[in-house]
C-alpha cells in the first residue's frame, strides 16, 4: 500500500510517501510544497493544489492522510490553513483517492506511543521508523512522514477489527 501523508499549511505544506509491505514501511520520497509570502492567498492555493495533483500523478498512492485542523490562537493563521487542507483534500478527491483525517494526538500516539510528545521525540522516531540519515527538514516534512506512517498502523488496526474484510 502506497500512502501519501500531507502536513498542511499555505507557506509549507509538508508531504510524505511511503510504502507499506506486511509490517515493513519505507519511504518513497518526501518534501515540501512552499509558497511564496507576499503573493494573493488565491495563487498560493492554487500552487499548492497544483503541486498536490502532480505528487498523486508521480507516485499514484492508495490512500491521502492529512492532519486535522486543531485549534489554532492564530485565527488567520487557521483560515489558511483550513483552506490549504481543503485544496489539498480536493486534489485526492478528484484523484479518486480515500482521504483519512489524524488529529495531532492521534499521530504522537500512533509514532511515539504517547499523545503529549515532544516535536523532537517525534522527528527521531520517524527517523528511525523510515531509517532515515536524519531528520527531514523542514519540520513540516517529518509531521507528514509521521502521518502516513500514522495511516500505516490505523490501516492495519482497521483490517484487523474487521476481520480482514477491508482496509
Amino acid at each position: 500500500m502506497i500512502i501519501l501523508g500531507f502536513d498542511p499549511g499555505i507557506a509549507i505544506v509538508g508531504f510524505g510517501v511511503i510504502k507499506k509491505e506486511g509490517n515493513q514501511v519505507r519511504p518513497l520520497q518526501y518534501g515540501s510544497i512552499q509558497t511564496k509570502a507576499g503573493l494573493d492567498t488565491g495563487i498560493r492555493l492554487k500552487q499548492v493544489y497544483d503541486a498536490a495533483k502532480e505528487i498523486i500523478a508521480t507516485y499514484q498512492p492508495e490512500a491521502v492522510s492529512i492532519e486535522k485542523l486543531y485549534f489554532n490562537k492564530n485565527v488567520t493563521t487557521a483560515f489558511t490553513v483550513g483552506q490549504a487542507r481543503g485544496v489539498l483534500m480536493l486534489a485526492a478527491v478528484e484523484a479518486g483517492l480515500p482521504v483519512f483525517e489524524y488529529t495531532p494526538l492521534q499521530v504522537k500516539q500512533a509514532i511515539v506511543g504517547y499523545g503529549r510528545a515532544e516535536k523532537r521525540q517525534i522527528q527521531e522516531m520517524v527517523k528511525m521508523y523510515l531509517n532515515l540519515k536524519e531528520i527531514p527538514k523542514p519540520d513540516d516534512v517529518a509531521d507528514a512522514l509521521a502521518i502516513a506512517i500514522c495511516h500505516a498502523h490505523s490501516a492495519k488496526m482497521t483490517f484487523l477489527l474487521n476481520k480482514g474484510k477491508t482496509i
